[in-house]
């Protein structure tokens, strides 16, 4: 679903007034995604093997993307601070990020189906699926990210988030799955349908 909504998002006119919601939704749901699989994909994974270094290289790779994400929204709104960076420059960096994102997803959702029992697997892909619809809708990378502190911030980003999304009139679906079955790379990849990553678009 991401990648669906990445694509109109990534149109030179994205910045007109009436597409702006496209790059919106892209950016909302990934924020989400992020937190979710903070919350509820990490904690597990921090019991495998070199599991520290994994759930650090996982927060590396969000913190990085959450940045240009809000980079992203930035430039689309006219923020003066982001007006002299290039939007096909941001793209490329965020289509870097989220094919990392995605191959360090399938890496570890490799890893758990094998740590797993299938009713363990069904129990973790409804968790995540479930803690995205209350995660927050805006990138917050300098705020804790994992662990308890990580918790609490994502709930009160989402209090936060939502009062902002509202006071903005700023649409964001509250229920986006085509099927609920269906959504982050790791979930695909716990039920057995794991898709290839397509590659980023070129430059420009």
């Amino acid at each position: 679903m991401i990648r669906e909504l990445a694509r109109p998002a990534h149109q030179p006119d994205a910045g007109a007034p009436d597409r702006r919601h496209e790059t919106d939704w892209f950016y909302a749901i990934t924020a989400q995604h992020l937190a979710a699989a903070e919350d509820v994909l990490l904690p597990r994974v921090r019991r495998l093997d070199d599991g520290k270094a994994k759930v650090a290289a996982y927060v590396d790779n969000a913190r990085r993307l959450e940045k240009n994400l809000r980079l992203l929204k930035a430039r689309i709104y006219g923020d003066g601070r982001a007006q002299h960076l290039r939007q096909s420059d941001l793209w490329r960096r965020i289509d870097e990020l989220l094919a990392e994102h995605e191959r360090l997803e399938t890496e570890y959702g490799a890893m758990l189906a094998e740590e797993l029992g299938s009713g363990d697997i069904s129990s973790l892909t409804e968790r995540l699926l479930s803690a995205e619809e209350h995660a927050p809708t805006r990138a917050h990378p300098v705020s804790p990210h994992t662990g308890f502190a990580g918790r609490m911030a994502h709930r009160m980003w989402r209090l936060a988030d939502t009062t902002w999304d509202n006071a903005e009139g700023r649409v964001v679906p509250t229920h986006y799955h085509r099927h609920p079955k269906r959504d982050s790379a790791l979930s695909l990849y716990l039920r057995g349908g794991m898709m290839p990553i397509p590659p980023p678009p070129p430059p420009g």
